[in-house]
C-alpha cells in the first residue's frame, strides 16, 4: 500500500479524535491536552466552599470544574473566574486579564 494510502486511511478512522474544540486544536492531538492537577473538592449540597488559589494559567479547563470557582493569579495579583460549560476547552490564564486596560485622560478646555 502507497504511504499517501496509508496517510489517507488514517485520517478517516481519526478524523472525530481530530475534530476537537479550537482551543484544544492549538495543540498537537498526539500530545493531548495540558492538564493540571489542581485539588478539587466538590461540594456537598449546600455547602459553599473556597475558591482554589491557581497560578496554573496554563490549565486546560476540564468538564469536571465546571460551577468551580478558581483564583487566577495575573502576575500581580489573583482573580476570582467562575467557571461555566462555554469555557470549558479553554486556558484559565485567558479569563484573568495581565495587562490593565488603556484609559483615555481627558483634559478641560481653557
Amino acid at each position: 500500500m502507497a504511504a499517501w494510502a496509508k496517510q489517507r486511511e488514517f485520517h478517516a478512522q481519526h478524523s472525530d479524535a481530530m475534530r476537537s474544540t479550537a482551543a484544544l486544536l492549538a495543540r498537537s492531538v498526539w500530545k493531548g491536552p495540558h492538564i493540571v492537577p489542581l485539588p478539587i473538592v466538590r461540594p456537598k449540597a449546600g455547602e459553599r466552599t473556597p475558591p482554589i488559589k491557581t497560578q496554573a494559567r496554563s490549565a486546560t479547563i476540564l468538564p469536571n470544574f465546571v460551577g468551580l470557582v478558581f483564583q487566577v493569579y495575573n502576575g500581580k495579583m489573583y482573580h476570582d473566574v467562575r467557571i461555566t460549560e462555554d469555557m470549558v476547552g479553554h486556558k484559565l490564564g485567558e479569563f484573568s486579564p495581565t495587562r490593565k486596560r488603556f484609559m483615555y485622560k481627558q483634559t478641560k478646555n481653557k
